[in-house]
C-alpha cells in the first residue's frame, strides 16, 4: 500500500464532472478518481483553507468523531471494479467503515490523516505522468506547476470510460 496525497481537482467539460487526482508520497504514479460536484467542492474548500459559515456534511462527521471519542487513522482505496472505487476509513480500535473515496477523503483532509491506496489498486489504475522540470515553482499543496500542467494535458487525453466504465465513485 502507498500513501498518496491530493494534488487538486479539475472539471472537465463538456459534462462537468469533477476529476480527484491523488500521487504517490513515494512514487511516481497518479490516482485519478471521477467523483461527485459537492465533494469536490468540499475536498476544493479544504484544499484552500476555505472555512464555511457553517459546517458542510463533512465538517459533521469530523464533529461527531470527535463528539463520540473517536479519531481517524486513515483512509484506505482498497478497491476498484468496473471503474468504480471503494475506500475505507480506519478510526481508532480498528473500525472499519466502508466509504466512497470522495467522502473519506473530504473527512482524512480534515483529519490530517492519511490516504493510503492499495497496491492493486495503483497497478490497475495508476498511470504515469511525464515528471516535473527541476525548478518548477510549487504551490501551497505541494503540486509543480508543471505537474498541474501534466495533469491537465493527462485529463485532455482521458475519460471515465479508460477505466472501465464511467466513474463517479459512488
Amino acid at each position: 500500500m502507498g500513501e498518496m496525497r491530493v494534488v487538486g481537482i479539475r472539471v472537465e467539460p463538456p459534462q462537468n464532472q469533477p476529476v480527484l487526482l491523488l500521487r504517490e508520497v513515494s512514487g511516481a504514479r497518479y490516482l485519478p478518481i471521477w467523483i461527485g460536484q459537492s465533494e469536490a467542492a468540499s475536498i476544493a474548500l479544504q484544499q484552500r483553507g476555505v472555512e464555511p459559515p457553517r459546517p458542510l456534511t463533512h465538517d459533521l462527521v469530523v464533529n461527531l468523531c470527535e463528539a463520540f471519542g473517536r479519531s481517524l487513522r486513515q483512509v484506505r482505496i482498497v478497491d476498484m471494479q468496473e471503474g468504480t472505487f471503494y475506500a475505507e476509513m480506519v478510526f481508532d480500535g480498528d473500525v472499519v467503515v466502508e466509504a466512497r473515496p470522495s467522502d473519506a477523503i473530504a473527512i482524512a483532509m480534515r483529519c490530517d490523516a492519511p490516504i493510503i491506496a492499495a497496491d492493486d489498486v495503483l497497478d490497475d489504475a495508476g498511470m504515469l505522468m511525464p515528471e516535473e522540470e527541476g525548478g518548477a515553482s510549487a504551490d501551497a499543496d505541494g503540486a509543480s506547476e508543471d505537474e498541474v500542467e501534466a495533469f491537465r494535458e493527462f485529463l485532455d487525453q482521458v475519460s471515465p470510460e479508460d477505466f472501465l466504465g464511467p466513474e463517479s465513485d459512488s
